[in-house]
């Protein structure tokens, strides 16, 4: 089998399966399992693939067809331009959530606390800490397993974060100039409805937000007043339909200068809110 023929080989396996982007996917598939770039491929595609690079192609592609999510695969995920390793115990950072870095880079100063809250793989407060310097961060998520991810993401990138196991604020201390979040948000009915990568494999509890989806926005509305500092700013990312109950959450709690920012689909996708 050549280069050639394992990539149409492997297409056309992954769309049998129902695969969306089979063609992607058997692509960068074959890369990982050879080690090989586009360059090479270009050059020796009409070559013959070694037996040992065949059995891990093929091992590879089985774990696609069955629908384990390709980060998963590869283990890694790019996010605003910087590598994050992922596994099954964090989300597998996404474009939407670019639009809550961009906004909070807006916003963070050298010298201000950050807390990022249901941090996860760490993909937000990394990517502020690459963009803002001086900056004093911390982060937490309730799962020990994701934050053993979340190091080792800080380490690759490079930047200093201090990170909590901690159910929401339970063991959070100090003030912050801005907290962000993206926290589970998906109503536990809808999860069972989502596409087999999502809801066979990334972790449910991130993905969870019980009944109505807002149940951890309600907690830290209401828990972040006491960890803001003066006129500091909590910032969320949202599900696209939640823009106005967020905002109503938060003007009901007494935050001010509320808006939401809608990403490149033009949905609504963050809310901001500045504390008393």
């Amino acid at each position: 089998m050549t280069y050639r023929e394992a990539i149409d080989m492997g297409e056309q396996m992954l769309k049998e399966q129902g695969i969306a982007d089979a063609k992607t996917d058997a692509w960068l598939l074959l890369a990982m399992a050879c080690k090989i770039d586009r360059n090479f491929y270009y050059l020796h595609m009409n070559e013959e693939i070694l037996e040992e690079q065949k059995q891990e192609y093929a091992s590879v592609l089985k774990k696609r067809a069955e629908h384990i999510p390709l980060h998963y695969i590869t283990g890694e995920q790019e996010f605003m331009g910087h590598r994050f390793l992922v596994n099954s115990n964090v989300l597998i950072p996404r474009q939407d959530t670019e639009v809550l870095v961009e906004e909070a880079i807006k916003r963070v100063k050298p010298g201000m606390d950050v807390l990022d809250m249901c941090t996860g793989s760490g993909c937000i407060i990394i990517s502020i800490l690459k963009n803002v310097s001086d900056v004093n961060a911390i982060a937490a998520d309730v799962s020990k397993q994701a934050l053993i991810v979340a190091k080792e993401n800080a380490k690759l990138n490079e930047v200093s974060v201090r990170f909590e196991t901690s159910d929401l604020f339970d063991h959070i201390k100090g003030e912050f100039d801005i907290i962000v979040s993206n926290p589970p948000y998906i109503r536990t009915e809808e999860i069972t409805k989502l596409m087999p990568e999502v809801r066979d494999f990334e972790p449910f509890n991130a993905l969870d937000g019980k009944e109505d989806g807002l149940y951890f926005y309600r907690k830290i509305v209401d828990e972040g007043k006491k960890y803001l500092k003066p006129g500091g700013y909590l910032m969320f990312e949202i599900g696209y339909d939640q823009g106005e109950e967020v905002v109503g959450l938060m003007r009901q709690a007494g935050y001010s200068e509320i808006k939401v920012v809608k990403d490149l689909a033009g949905l609504d996708r963050v809310v901001i809110g500045k504390g008393k």
